[in-house]
């Protein structure tokens, strides 16, 4: 990795944590994934060849920077949405200053919305950082759009067990899945379709 985007990643971790260490209003927290799983994240995109990331949950884009980097080698794209106004503007701001602006697709759009106008099997990896009751309702559009043989991978798994209680259930109820939970940052649960 390049020092300037290991600089700017320091950076973000910094800020993420003291800006919700001292702000309490969600909207307005940052509520980045760990080191680690952005780590995880990288070597995950790397392993599986995903040429097409999207995320849901952009926030400031610390976690958008490691899915980019790693899909920037692969020649691929990583399509990030978040309806928030002020986290599309700082995230925008923050790809720009990493120079992988190129190999983002960033929308300020809802996340349902977005997943109801894509193709089938439109995305080899999906990773999911967002608002965790809504995932449930989301699953029958996740599992369309994640091509056969793609990876699903949810943040939170361990620090909000309860609140993903629903959605894990009916991942794991679906015969074309298969998936468990890697004990890494705050809990990754880990689905791929199979082929």
């Amino acid at each position: 990795m390049e020092k300037s985007l290991s600089f700017l990643l320091a950076e973000l971790e910094q800020f993420g944590k003291t800006n919700d260490a001292t702000i309490t209003d969600r909207p307005r927290r940052m509520l980045n994934i760990t080191r680690d799983t952005g780590e995880f994240l990288d070597l995950l995109v790397r392993a599986t060849n995903a040429r097409r990331v999207l995320e849901i949950g952009t926030s400031n884009g610390y976690s958008t920077l490691w899915l980019a980097h790693a899909a920037r080698a692969l020649g691929g794209k990583v399509t990030t949405v978040d309806l928030s106004r002020f986290k599309f503007d700082m995230a925008a701001g923050n790809f720009a200053r990493a120079g992988l602006t190129a190999f983002i697709d960033q929308l300020q759009d809802d996340a349902g919305k977005l997943l109801a106008r894509q193709s089938d099997a439109a995305f080899d990896l999906i990773f999911l950082d967002s608002e965790r009751p809504e995932y449930p309702g989301w699953w029958p559009e996740i599992r369309r759009v994640l091509r056969p043989g793609g990876l699903l991978v949810v943040d939170n798994a361990t620090s909000h067990v309860a609140e993903m209680a629903p959605f894990v259930a009916l991942v794991k109820a679906d015969q074309q899945f298969s998936s468990c939970l890697v004990p890494v940052g705050n809990g990754e649960f880990m689905a791929t379709r199979s082929l």
